[in-house]
């Protein structure tokens, strides 16, 4: 099939159902002469004469019609075909990939929004995939990265989607029972506390900081885990003190589970990025995505140049 045929097909439709080369021109934005050019284009390249024509009007040969009848199913499949990419640049719809670089940019940017966003646009499936190795989104078909900003490659676009994110050192009740309850960063020496092994190797150092002072901590304790909600699962189950970041405990201080210590020597580091490729075209969903993270963090202007002590390089 040659390039040019669809569009002389399209063109053919066009003036069959007019039965005028002028109305036909005005319906699809051409001249009439363009038009003419096109019929006989197509006439010619397929040996057989689809129009009859006359100064006063134009009606379709038998062959013609027999090419029309089979030729209109298909078209109208093909404006459907359009017809719906158009409805879904203008609601959000469809399937929505979002790769999320660890459990912990999931559980604290998708998961206070994913039920809302659902109930909110009934017409899209969300699939949310976690894993700390740095992928090409765009070659995985994923719609968007969703991690710090140093994750998305220099062309794409990466959107501040939360502020700083707050850190908490955090104990359960049961702990503290049995255990003297820190008042400054040197009295952790003494405490059981959950280690974090990093993804790079070795084991997380606690950055404090107050006032611009920064202490940086190497605790100790019984149980390492590589996972922050392990981390707040065995400090919940009384196992030691954790550093993890805020909106993860958030639930758990609510209920009482846990309870909080040094919270002025907790620091903020960066905040989470949304990136993908290319300014135009942004799927509906993933803009409405985008939208209700943003507002469900609140501002995100605030901006901090400490990095992410439990990201992955």
């Amino acid at each position: 099939m040659d390039r040019s045929d669809l569009a002389n097909l399209t063109a053919f439709v066009a003036v069959a159902d007019q039965r005028s080369f002028r109305a036909a021109a005005t319906r699809l934005g051409v001249t009439p002469s363009a038009l003419s050019h096109s019929m006989r284009q197509l006439e010619e390249r397929l040996g057989v004469r689809l129009l009859h024509r006359t100064t006063r009007s134009v009606s379709a040969t038998d062959a013609g019609q027999r090419l029309l009848n089979q030729l209109r199913p298909a078209i109208d499949q093909i404006a459907g075909a359009l017809e719906n990419l158009n409805q879904e640049r203008l609601r959000p719809m469809g399937r929505l990939r979002i790769y999320a670089t660890s459990n912990l940019v999931a559980t604290a940017v998708v998961v206070p929004i994913w039920d809302r966003f659902l109930s909110t646009y009934p017409e899209v499936h969300l699939e949310l995939h976690v894993g700390d190795a740095p992928i090409d989104i765009v070659a995985e078909k994923y719609d968007a990265g969703l991690g710090p900003q140093d994750r998305a490659a220099a062309d794409m676009i990466a959107v501040r989607v939360t502020g700083p994110m707050k850190m908490a050192i955090v104990g359960a009740p049961t702990y503290f029972a049995r255990r003297r309850t820190p008042r400054t960063p040197d009295d952790l020496a003494g405490q059981s506390c959950i280690q974090y092994r990093l993804a790079v190797g070795g084991t997380l150092v606690w950055p404090l900081l107050r006032n611009g002072k920064t202490r940086r901590i190497a605790v100790e304790g019984r149980i390492m885990v590589n996972d922050t909600n392990l981390a707040i699962r065995a400090a919940v189950d009384g196992l030691g003190i954790a550093f993890t970041p805020e909106a993860l405990a958030e639930p758990f201080l609510r209920s009482g589970q846990l309870v909080r210590v040094l919270e002025d020597w907790s620091p903020s580091f960066e905040g989470i990025f949304v990136y993908y490729p290319g300014h135009r075209q942004v799927p509906a969903s993933l803009r409405a995505f985008i939208d209700m993270i943003r507002t469900t963090s609140g501002s995100v202007s605030a901006r901090s140049s400490r990095k992410n002590p439990f990201a992955t390089d």
